[in-house]
Formats: C-alpha cells, structure tokens, sequence
C-alpha cells in the first residue's frame, strides 16, 4: 500500500510540482514575469489547446449535456458553501464574497490538465478541455458577480467572458469535429505545437506568479477555505457526476479537476475589485501546498 502511494507521489503529483518549483526559485534569479507568460498563454496557447482538443473530440452530444449539467451544478454548490462558510466565520461581506471566489474556481488549467495527462492518459485531455472550457464561463460569472455584489460596483466583467480567446475557438472548432469539413494539415499541425506548449508553460506561470506573492500567512479564514476547496472539492463533484449518470474518463476527469487547488485568476478579480486580495493570494498559496498531499491521496485512491 505504501509503495503504491509512494509511486503515485513520485510519477504523478510530484513531477508537476517539479516544474511549478523550478519556475519559483529561477524566476526572480533571470527576473522573469509571470505577466509577460500569462498574456502569451491567455492568447495563443489556450486557445491552439482548446481547438486542437475539442476539433478532435469524439464525445456524444448527451454526455456533453451531463457535462454542463454536472459542472453548473457543483460550482453553484461550491458557492453556497462558500456562503454558508463566511457566515459561520462571521466575515465581512468582502470576504464572504472571496470566500465564495477561492471555492468555485479551482486550478483545472495549470494544474488539474497536466495531472489528468499524467494519471490517466492523452485520452483523458478531450473531456478535461471540455470541462475546461465549461468551468471558465460559469466560474467567470459567478465569482465576478460576488466581486461586483461585494464591491457595489457595476459587473460589466461579466460579458468579457464571451470574449475570452480560448472561448471564441469553440464554434470553429465544433465545425471541424461535428462537421464534414477536413481540417488542413498546416491548420493541424500549427495549432498542434502550440497546444502542446500550453501544460508546460501554465505551470511555469504557476511558479512564477506564487514566487511574486511572496510571504502569506496561514489565518483561519485561508485554513477554513484551503480545507473546503481539496476536501469538499472532491466531496461535492463525487455526489453530483453520479447524480447526472457519467461513466468513464467524464466521470474520473470531472472529479479530478473539481479537487484542485485555487485558480490564480482568482486573485486577478480580487484585485480587480477589491475584495480581500491578501486572503484570495494566501488561499491560492496555500491550497497548491497541501494539494501535494490531498492529490497524492486521491490520486491512490483513483
């Protein structure tokens, strides 16, 4: 049992971290910027990935549905909980909107697609992007509308989503997988290797975006949420994909990616508004930590 963790540690979680550490202690050394990597991923790889992988998809259209059905319905839940967790804790209304932020958007780009390659294999990527896909619309919506109701400030942020690059290569992508329409090989092969350098690259933003936070400390409220985020993750997405009846690769992809830690955008929005940065960055932190744990755990169990 032992050994059998121990190789899950060692060729699943720990290789991920290996890239996200390596970023963290060269970074400030060649005084590289997270900034500058993000922009680059944001709008050439993510969407190269995200077209390479759903043109290619084979996925039938009900599983899909279940998809949609399954991811709307945990985030929702992820923010109830973050609700009910604020006003336990009694936190303001800034906080018990960040606390609602920290839960719903879990780190499923940088993090959760590399792990899902190296667990369960190349296969696995075509409903991972999906989920991908799915989680930035209605994550992007909810914690923007927790940061606008926390802040009393407009929530215009909310249709940029529909302008998110790795959104818009959808429909073209869909043609090219539902349609009849051969895809050219120079189309295939460009996008091919830049996808293929989205992984990589998220996670050495990762590194380099955590080595620029800098020292956080471990408060209540960040404890509180770390805990809800890599437990309750993993908790809520098993009860829900089976209420929607997914099998297979869906169903092992979506619980994956429901337990990872939280997304870094997430402190982009709570600077963007206002609303408890230094928690939202301390959570973000924290809970890519004890992930190595959790996810080394859930891994074995998998």
């Amino acid at each position: 049992m032992i050994v059998q963790f121990l190789s899950v540690f060692i060729d699943v979680v720990l290789p991920v971290f290996c890239v996200v550490l390596l970023a963290y202690m060269v970074g400030p050394r060649l005084d590289l910027k997270a900034q500058t990597l993000s922009k680059v991923a944001y709008y050439i790889l993510i969407p190269a990935f995200t077209f390479n992988m759903i043109s290619q998809a084979d996925i039938a259209f009900d599983t899909v549905i279940r998809m949609i059905g399954f991811i709307a319905t945990s985030l929702l839940i992820y923010a109830l909980i973050g609700f009910v967790a604020a006003r336990l804790l009694k936190a303001s209304r800034q906080m018990t909107a960040a606390m609602i932020m920290v839960l719903v958007w879990a780190n499923i780009g940088n993090f959760g697609l590399a792990l899902i390659d190296f667990k369960l294999g190349s296969d696995a990527l075509v409903p991972a992007t999906i989920y991908f896909v799915l989680v930035v619309v209605f994550a992007f919506i909810i914690c923007v509308a927790a940061a606008g109701w926390a802040s009393g400030g407009k929530m215009r942020a909310l249709w940029a989503v529909f302008k998110t690059p790795g959104l818009i290569v959808v429909a073209p992508a869909l043609l090219f997988s539902t349609g009849d329409i051969p895809q050219p090989l120079l189309l295939q092969r460009v996008v091919g290797l830049l996808g293929g350098a989205m992984i990589p690259v998220m996670l050495l933003i990762l590194g380099l975006q955590l080595a620029e936070a800098g020292r956080l400390k471990l408060t209540r409220e960040v404890a509180v949420a770390t805990m809800l985020r890599l437990v309750g993750g993993p908790a809520v997405a098993l009860l829900v994909v089976n209420c929607f009846g997914i099998t297979g690769l869906a169903k092992a992809t979506g619980i994956l990616q429901n337990s990872m830690p939280v997304a870094i955008i997430v402190s982009i929005i709570a600077v963007e508004h206002g609303v408890a940065p230094k928690f939202v960055t301390a959570t973000i932190l924290y809970s890519t930590l004890f992930s190595l744990f959790s996810l080394s755990i859930l891994l074995y169990l998998m």
